[in-house]
C-alpha cells in the first residue's frame, strides 16, 4: 500500500519541480532580455517596409519642391520643368506598380531608389545649366501653380501613410493618379508653353485626384 503513495508523491514532486523550473526560467533576467529583444526586432521588422514607403513618397515631395523652386528662381524654364515632370511620372508609375500587392520588396526598393536618384541628378543638372526661365511669364506661372498642387497632393499622401489612414494598396492607387496628373503637365509644357486651356485640363485632373485622396484617407480601410 506504500508504493502507490510513494509513486504519487514522486509524481507530485516531479510536477512541482517542472513548474518551479519553468517559473524560474520565466523570471530569469536573461530570458526577459531575450523576450524584450525579440519584441524590438519584430517591431523593427514590421516598421521597416512602412519607413521605406514613407521615404519614397517623401522623396516625391522633395523633388516637386525643387522643381517649384527652380521655376520660381528662373533656374528652370517651362520646358525643363515639363521634362522633369515626365521623369517624375515614371517614378510614380514605378511606385504604383511596386505597392500594388501591398508590399515593397527589397528589390523593388532598390530599383525605385535608383530611379529617384537619377531624377534627382537630372533635376540638379537642369537647374544648373545655361538655360533660364522667366518666372513671371504666364506660362511659368501656370506651371508653378500646377507643381504646387503636386506638392500638396504628395504631402497629403505622405501624411495618410504616416498616420495609418492609407494602406499601401491605397497609396499605390493614388500614385497611379498622380502619375496621370504629372504626365499631363509634361505633355502641356513640352513645347515650352502651358496655355490656359491646358492648365484648366490639368487643374480638372488635380481636382479629381484631390477627391480621391480625401476618399481614401477617410474610408474604413486603415493600415494595421
Amino acid at each position: 500500500m506504500l508504493l502507490p503513495d510513494i509513486e504519487t508523491k514522486a509524481v507530485a514532486l516531479d510536477e512541482d519541480g517542472i513548474h518551479i523550473k519553468q517559473q524560474h526560467q520565466e523570471d530569469h533576467p536573461m530570458t526577459q532580455f531575450n523576450t524584450s529583444m525579440l519584441a524590438s526586432m519584430l517591431c523593427l521588422a514590421l516598421a521597416a517596409p512602412v519607413l521605406a514607403q514613407e521615404r519614397a513618397v517623401q522623396r516625391n515631395v522633395n523633388q516637386q519642391e525643387r522643381i517649384q523652386e527652380g521655376l520660381q528662381s528662373g533656374e528652370l524654364s517651362t520646358r525643363e520643368a515639363a521634362k522633369l515632370e515626365k521623369e517624375q511620372t515614371r517614378v510614380e508609375q514605378m511606385e504604383s506598380r511596386a505597392l500594388r500587392d501591398g508590399n515593397l520588396s527589397n528589390a523593388e526598393k532598390v530599383r525605385l531608389e535608383a530611379a529617384q536618384d537619377k531624377a534627382s541628378r537630372d533635376l540638379y543638372r537642369e537647374k544648373h545649366d545655361a538655360q533660364q526661365g522667366n518666372p513671371n511669364s504666364a506660362s511659368s506661372q501656370r506651371m508653378q501653380a500646377d507643381v504646387q498642387r503636386n506638392i500638396n497632393q504628395q504631402k497629403r499622401i505622405d501624411h495618410g501613410l504616416e498616420s495609418g489612414q492609407l494602406t499601401n494598396k491605397e497609396v499605390a492607387a493614388l500614385e497611379h493618379g498622380q502619375a496621370k496628373v504629372t504626365r499631363r503637365e509634361a505633355v502641356a509644357g513640352a513645347d515650352g508653353h502651358v496655355g490656359p486651356h491646358e492648365q484648366r485640363a490639368i487643374q480638372h485632373a488635380e481636382n479629381r485626384q484631390s477627391a480621391h485622396v480625401w476618399n481614401k484617407k477617410h474610408n474604413a480601410h486603415n493600415r494595421p
